[in-house]
Formats: C-alpha cells, structure tokens, sequence
C-alpha cells in the first residue's frame, strides 16, 4: 500500500475536481443481446430482496472505506436494471443517502429496455428517487431490432419511451448506427425521427464487433455481412454530429449529445475523472481511499458475488495507480469530452507535462485545440481519438 505521504497534496485531492458518483450493477437481461460485451446473465428467478440485501450492505461497506464526501450521481446500469423491483431501488437510493451527504440536486439515473417497460414499475421508480431514464432503445425499425437480437419492436420502443417521458423529466435512449446493410440515407431518416422524439439527451453509438460476443464469433467466421467500411464509418459519423448540432443536441462526448446543461452527470464524472463507487458483480470504480487513488473491481460472477455477500465476505480487488496511471487515465478519459483537458491537472498528476513537441503536430493538422490551459479533441479529431492518443503518450 502507498502511504499518502509520498503524494502530493494536490494529487490526494485531485477527485475532487469531478466529484464522486455512484454506480450499482444489476446483471440480469431478459436475453442476451449479440453485440453485448457488458456483464450480464440470462436468469429464469432472481430473489429481488436477497439483492436488496447484499447491495446495501456493499454500499455501507463503502462508506465505512470512503466516509465523509459528497454523493452527487447514483447510475443503475446493467443487464437490464428496469427488471428490478422498485422497492429494491428505494432500498439501494435509501442506503446511499444515509452512507453519504448528497448533493441538493443529486442525478439518480436507471437504464431501462423498452420490453421491462411499466406505467406502474416507473411510478415507483420516480417514488423512490430516481429523476432520470436511459433507454436501450436501439433501432427504430423492426427488422434492425431483430437482427439486433432485441426482444421489442419498434411500436412497443415508443410506447415504452411515452410512458417514461411522461413520468420523468429527464429521458434519454440510446440507438446503433452502421448496422448490417444500412445505408446513410437509412440512419439519416432514423436518426432525424429519434430528434423530433428526444427529450434532453441521446446516446448514439456506432456498432462495434467485440470479441466473445455471439457477432464477434460470426464476424470471425465471414458471417455478418453488410457492415460498413471504415470510409462509410466516417461518413456515419459525420453525419450524426450535423444532424445533431443541427437540432440543438450537439455532441458532449464522442458517442453523446445533450441540449445544453443536459448532459449525463454520472458519466462526466467518469470523462473527468472523479472518483466513483462500483457496487454490484463486476463493477469498477475509482475510489480515493488513505490519500490513494485506486482502482476497484468486483467479482464478475452474480451466484459467486451474491453468496459472499450473503456471508459477508468482499472479493473486490485495490489496485492503487501511481502518478502516471491516473495521468494516463485523465487523459485517455477527458480528451472524449469537448472541453477537453486541463494541461495543469495533467501536469500534476503524471510524472511529467505533455510534451509541446508532441502536441504541436496535432495542433497544426488541426486535431486538437489548445486555448489556455485546456486541450481539447476538435470535430476532426474525435473520430481519430485513438490514434490522437498513441501518438501524445508514445515512448
């Protein structure tokens, strides 16, 4: 262990310019979908208030580690959290306020599939705390839907979205671009549908192939034909930051877009890189504890990560990250965001500031910005953000 007298004061402290945040981990799906590379599990029977339990007790766990901070973001993610009953989102919203201060204004997301969808079921929902909804929407066609394994249809996706907007003032979904055989004429009278929907926020993500996934393994044996070129990639995206800027959503981050002072605050915490609480199977979290910024993962396995919490037992791991990690992760993070970096807090946390030699030529091919202290990606280099990355932090 790192004793937090050898960190600098600034470095000890350097959460606290993202704040702190929330994360619970619900892993169960009524299906498996095939692009899906996130920790979730097809059940037949899940004991709700054995969960209730074992998600309390790891939150108050927590707060005996990393006492005395504000809470401003709880985000239930999964799996599909609208399975959830909502006394079992009251129990883990009840526990959180009574582990931390909160915010006065603190964000309570839950993400929601439109199949687990209830006028009733988000009531209580509301009741319980939560003030915002994120959709796994998806497509809005069904024969896209299909293709994407999801279990509703275009028509159920918009009854499902009615329901959640008019209990919740805050209402965001998610929808895949550059699937199998879509041309852009297609994603451009979708994507113009999904605005005249859009509430405050969209998540807008282009279809990724990941290895063990059931499209990672069709993928490898020449099974998923249609998917676009890298060229027609670029075009998918180009198109979705126009058409967004257009309507008065522009992009926040990569794959997000927001009306101003709408965007997801939970996950700026993440972009900006706060520290965050991973609670539930598999879950991560960045948790400055003794001075110490670490790096928390949970047991993947919901009956393992159950059962030792039923006997009171933690398996989470504490990988403390030196200066150059969080500098690494600061930067990996903050560069998707518009507003980018600031060069100072890089500085303070890394070994070393960015190398003006390397900034320069991404400055001058006008992949990055620089104004004052901050750096930030432009238009033209976000979609080439991984290789605007390679080339600041090479050897």
């Amino acid at each position: 262990m790192h004793s937090a007298s050898f960190w600098p004061a600034a470095l000890t402290e350097d959460w606290r310019n993202a704040g702190f945040g929330l994360y619970v981990h619900w892993p169960f799906c009524q299906a498996k979908c095939p692009y899906c590379d996130f920790n979730s599990h097809v059940a037949a029977k899940v004991d709700q208030s054995q969960w209730r339990d074992a998600f309390v007790s790891e939150i108050e766990a927590h707060a005996r580690l990393v006492p005395d901070r504000t809470l401003s973001t709880i985000f239930f993610g999964g799996g599909t959290p609208s399975l959830m009953d909502p006394e079992v989102v009251a129990s883990v919203i009840d526990a959180a306020r009574k582990a931390w201060p909160t915010a006065n204004d603190m964000e309570i997301s839950l993400e929601a599939n439109p199949t687990s969808v209830e006028a009733g079921r988000f009531a209580g929902y509301k009741a319980a705390g939560v003030n915002r909804i994120s959709m796994g929407i998806q497509a809005l066609n069904d024969a896209d839907l299909r293709a994407l394994g999801r279990l509703h249809t275009a028509q159920e996706a918009q009854a499902a979205f009615d329901v959640s907007r008019d209990i919740f003032d805050r209402v965001s979904f998610d929808l895949i671009y550059g699937r199998q055989h879509q041309t852009l004429a297609d994603w451009e009278a979708e994507l113009n549908q999904a605005l005249s929907m859009a509430v405050d926020h969209l998540s807008l993500y282009q279809l990724t192939i990941e290895a063990g996934t059931a499209f990672g393994a069709r993928h490898a044996r020449g099974l998923l034909h249609g998917l676009p070129d890298d060229d027609t990639g670029a075009d998918f995206y180009a198109l979705t930051q126009q058409l967004c800027e257009d309507a008065g959503m522009p992009a926040y981050e990569i794959s997000n877009h927001a009306r101003p002072g709408c965007e997801s605050r939970h996950n700026l915490i993440y972009w900006r890189y706060g520290d965050y609480a991973g609670i539930g199977p598999g879950a991560h979290g960045r948790l400055t504890r003794d001075g110490v910024r670490q790096a928390t993962e949970n047991m993947a396995q919901p009956t393992a990560w159950i059962q030792a919490q039923a006997h009171n037992r933690t398996h989470m791991t504490w990988t403390p990250l030196d200066q150059a990690e969080q500098a690494t992760e600061y930067l990996l993070m903050g560069l998707r965001v518009t507003d980018g970096i600031s060069l100072r807090r890089y500085a303070e946390l890394g070994h070393a500031p960015l190398s003006p030699a390397r900034i320069a030529p991404l400055l001058a091919d006008g992949f990055l910005t620089l104004d004052g202290d901050r750096l930030s990606a432009t238009d033209q280099g976000r979609p080439l953000l991984n290789a605007v990355l390679r080339t600041l932090l090479a050897d």
